[in-house]
């Protein structure tokens, strides 16, 4: 029997505890009162929120003060991460049952949604011809369908880490990444309504996130520890964008 390929990374400095705190935060915020029967309003707006964020970590030039339907339009950074958010929202969909049987067909309908309106509808969901690309989503894939009894947080963060290092597709990948990141969450149990929204806390620590990124890259163990450790950070900050949210309904 194969050994468990992210059982290393718990040992990391400072990941175990990080990813213990993650999965407290979001329980907490999906036992707040708002969130027991009006979870799906709080998915919305979480949806939206992290739609938002996603893009400026793309490029996109969404401002709060616009019009949701006008920065759709106009910006196409935003139009796919708005449409890869509303794909998730609520954790109720199908997309959900295909990342757990399928993974890289999950992976290509994302970046069908968030590259719509970037590339030509030939390279939509297709993933680079480069040798490498195929066999580590493979690997990815087997990672995430029950190859690891990692904790969900670690988990996501792995996908997240891995598909920004290896920018599978070549157009919206950060929002791919972080789509990711959103499905493991969802599809774990972590996360299920899709309540948090840790595309906040990355997006406000923009210069902290992409340094992390890139020592993730490079394979190093305190590297790793570094973007696993911001990653679980970015999901308790997340639950508590959450509580934020659902307190706003009980005013």
């Amino acid at each position: 029997m194969s050994s468990d390929p992210l059982a290393p990374l718990m040992a990391l400095p400072g990941v175990a505890d990080a990813s213990d705190q993650a999965r407290d935060a979001l329980g907490r915020a999906h036992r707040h009162r708002a969130n027991l029967r009006r979870w799906p309003v709080t998915a919305a707006e979480a949806a939206l929120r992290a739609a938002r964020a996603s893009a400026v970590l793309d490029g996109g030039g969404l401002k709060h003060d616009e019009q949701l339907e006008v920065s759709a339009t106009s910006d196409p950074v935003f139009a796919g991460a708005l449409r890869v958010a509303q794909a998730l929202e609520g954790g109720e969909t199908t997309l959900v049952g295909v990342w757990q049987r399928a993974p890289l067909q999950a992976l290509a309908r994302l970046h069908m949604l968030a590259a719509a309106d970037q590339v030509d509808e030939g390279r939509l969901g297709r993933p680079r011809a480069e040798p490498d690309v195929g066999p580590r989503l493979e690997l990815l894939a087997k990672v995430v369908t029950g190859g690891s009894r990692a904790p969900a947080p670690v988990i996501a963060a792995v996908a997240h880490g891995e598909l920004l290092t290896l920018a599978p597709f070549g157009s919206a990948d950060g929002v791919v990444a972080r789509a990711v990141a959103r499905l493991v969450t969802i599809a774990t149990g972590l996360d299920p309504h899709g309540l948090g929204v840790p595309e906040v806390g990355w997006m406000r620590r923009a210069a902290d996130y992409r340094d992390a990124a890139r020592a993730f890259a490079a394979g190093t163990p305190n590297g790793m520890a570094a973007w696993l450790v911001l990653c679980c950070r970015a999901m308790r900050d997340g639950a508590q964008e959450a509580l934020l949210i659902a307190e706003s309904l009980t005013d």
